[in-house]
Order: structure tokens, then sequence, then C-alpha cells
């Protein structure tokens, strides 16, 4: 059977290899250069967490009624404000997902409703030039259409995929280092230090082992220097991270600061219940690795172990009865 048969018309093989050695030869280059290349994690956080540093003190020394200037140089912001996306219902839920998810810079909304509104375009027009155009792979006209509509649906809903993927390791890694970050807390309300004085102290520990959870106590440590209100800083941390661990945290903590109980009683307690949680959490996988393992033993165990004990009887029993 030919391969060239499922090529597209004008493609031959050779042109396949050429195009195939291209693309190693630059994975390959770009996999080299990555492992070269040194990055710091810190400096990008640094820089982050000053420029939050900045829009909050701009914030609060600004006027209310001056609006921050968009600006006319972005194709993609031009193209979001034409379309009025940023006056949809929908913004501000885009931007607590994008929070979530890690990206709070200014353009993380903007880039994403400029791609949620250009990848079903562009994807779905590639589509349709492939399909109908080039009438690639032979297909009949309802799986042309079939194609199209689902390389149009599945663009769609790509970046959705791809932030909620992110948020959904950013909880995690933030859940399992969380423990650890109630304990170094506990020690520093202990020695004296004030709530801020505490974030900005564990941030600093943490930067280097848990740089999600770290980069949400940093944050949130300037939010109470800067925010007018200390109880909307506590509570952006828990919009942030939605988590129902740092939603109790947080509520212990606007309790402490409110009636004046210890803070590092509460603290102790919190952690103790994380720790426990965790526990939980690892258990319940352990719990549900049999269930989950069911199928794939009978699917790709149980058929070469019957080929290996029952084989060479079978071929016996076969050449015994082809001598008879």
């Amino acid at each position: 059977m030919s391969v060239e048969r499922y090529l597209p018309a004008g493609v031959t093989i050779e042109d396949l290899i050429i195009v195939m050695s291209a693309i190693t030869v630059l994975i390959s280059f770009a996999a080299v250069w990555s492992s070269l290349l040194h990055r710091d994690p810190s400096q990008k956080r640094a820089k982050l967490i000053a420029e939050q540093r900045e829009a909050l003190r701009g914030g609060m020394l600004a006027p209310r009624r001056r609006k921050e200037r968009l600006n006319s140089a972005s194709f993609m912001r031009q193209v979001v404000d034409r379309m009025q996306l940023m006056k949809s219902a929908q913004a501000g839920n885009i931007s607590a997902k994008l929070m979530r998810a890690g990206w709070r810079s200014k353009d993380a909304v903007v880039r994403y409703l400029f791609f949620k509104l250009a990848l079903p375009v562009v994807l779905g027009g590639l589509a349709i030039l492939v399909f109908y155009g080039f009438n690639s792979y032979g297909l009949s006209a309802s799986m042309k259409l079939v194609a199209c509509v689902a390389t149009v649906g599945i663009s769609a809903y790509l970046p959705d995929t791809i932030i909620k993927n992110a948020a959904q390791k950013r909880q995690e890694s933030i859940r399992k280092s969380l423990p650890d970050g109630l304990d170094l807390m506990v020690i520093c309300s202990e020695a004296g230090l004030s709530l801020d004085a505490t974030l900005n102290r564990v941030s600093q520990e943490m930067a280097g082992s848990a740089p999600e959870l770290a980069d949400e106590m940093s944050l949130t440590g300037l939010e109470l220097g800067f925010l007018p209100e200390r109880r909307a800083a506590l509570d952006n941390l828990a919009q942030r991270t939605d988590l129902q661990m740092l939603r109790s945290l947080v509520n212990t903590l606007i309790q402490a600061e409110r009636y004046g109980t210890p803070l590092s009683q509460s603290l102790r307690v919190m952690s103790s219940e994380s720790r426990e949680e965790r526990l939980l959490k690892a258990e319940e996988k352990a719990a549900r690795l049999p269930a989950m393992m069911t199928v794939p033993m009978i699917m790709f165990i149980l058929p070469p172990l019957f080929v290996v004990l029952l084989g060479p009887a079978i071929v016996n029993t076969i050449d015994a009865l082809s001598t008879m």
C-alpha cells in the first residue's frame, strides 16, 4: 500500500521527509538552547510584584475620574476595542479566571479575547482551504463539513481549556505547599511579626520551593499596605486562588484582626487541618487506584498473559492435529 495516496495533492514522500527532518532539527536546536539557557524565576516574579505595587500606588494616588488610556499601538487591543469585547458582561469573569491561572498582567484579558475571537476564524479558514481548496485526503462532502465544524469548535474552546488546565495546576501546587506556608506563618507570628511582615517573610522563604504560594502571599502583603480596607486584600487572596482552605484562612485572619484573637493559635489549627486534608486527598487517590487500573489490566496485561500461558499449548495442539 503506497503512503503517497494519503498525502495532500502535490506533496511527495520526499517533501514530507524534508519537512519532518527540518522540524526535527528545529526541535533539537530549541531543546539544546532551552537546556543551556539559565532562567531565574525570581526576577520575573519580582518584576511582576513591582508592577503590581506601582499599579496599586497609582490607583491610590490618581483621581477616581481619571481612566487609564488604552495603548493605540497594540493591534490586539485595537481589535478588541473595535468589537467592544471589553464591555461585555463576561469581562469580569474572564479576568478572575486569568488571575486563578496566574496571569495578572494588564493585557491578559485583551490577549484572551483576541485569541478567542481570532482562533476560530483563522483555523476554520485553514480547514476550509485544506479540505475544500486543496481537496486533501479525498474526504466526502459530509466528512469535510464535519472536519471544518470540529476544527472551529476545538479552536473556540482551546483558550478556555488552556486557562482551566493552568488554573488547576496552580491550585494543586498551592494546595500542596499551603501546610508548609502555614507552619512558617505560625513561627513568624509567634516571633512577634505583624500580618504584613509575616506574609512578606513567608513569601521570601518559599520563593524557591513554592513560587505560586509565595507570589500570592507577596501580592497580599502589598495589597494590605496599599488598599484602604485590609479585608478587601484578604478577600482578593481568596478570589484569586479559589481554594476552600485559603477561604478558611482568610476568614480566620479577618476574625483575628476584628476580635483580637491570637493569630498564632488560629494559624496552628489551620496548619493541622490543611495537613489532614492533604493526607485525605492522598488516601482518596490511593483508594481510586484499583478501580482505575482494572481497565488497563484487562486491555493490556491479560491478553499478553494469556498468549504466554496458552500459546505453547495451542501451538502443540495444532501440531499434533496436523500430524494425524
